[in-house]
């Protein structure tokens, strides 16, 4: 389910109150932050939110808010669409969807 908020930075500030601390990037096959690797089968996606620019595509964005499945790790992942797009695995790519 996708959520809308007016911007991507009052978004990213609501789940940072919410425990959202971790900023997740990824790595063709999982995500990562420091030294913790999540493979897919690891997280769950509990909220996604979409931005999109006006005038410039590579305005436009993705931001998921991601938590471990034993609970220990909620943070949030932004992602940018198509081209623009972190290269990943398909089961990564099901996983975001």
């Amino acid at each position: 389910m996708e959520n809308y908020e007016p911007t991507l930075v009052e978004t990213l500030e609501k789940l940072r109150k919410g425990g959202y601390t971790e900023d997740f990037n990824i790595r063709f096959d999982s995500l990562i932050c420091g030294d913790v690797c999540l493979l897919p089968s690891q997280f769950e996606v509990d909220q996604t939110f979409r931005f999109e620019g006006n005038t410039n595509p590579s305005d436009e964005a993705i931001l998921f808010a991601i938590s471990s499945k034993d609970g220990k790790i909620k943070g949030v992942l932004v992602n940018s669409y198509g081209t623009y797009a972190d290269e990943m695995t398909e089961e990564l790519v099901d996983k975001l969807k």
